[in-house]
């Protein structure tokens, strides 16, 4: 979490980006063959909703 606050906007723009593709890879990987950690699918989830948390809030103290 406090990575995240650490991280400017554009950092934080592509870490969004790459946790998606990674949220995405871990998705179709388990659709053929059982996935053995399903936790990590929600804690990526999450790590991307902090990130557009951060990402929204200062935007909105910009504004």
């Amino acid at each position: 979490m406090t990575e995240i606050l650490k991280m400017t906007d554009a950092e934080l723009a592509t870490f969004v980006t790459e946790k998606r593709n990674e949220l995405q890879k871990m998705r179709f990987g388990t659709a053929g063959s059982g996935m053995r950690n399903t936790r990590s699918i929600r804690t990526t989830r999450r790590e991307i909703a902090r990130a557009l948390t951060e990402l929204t809030k200062r935007t909105k103290v910009g504004a």
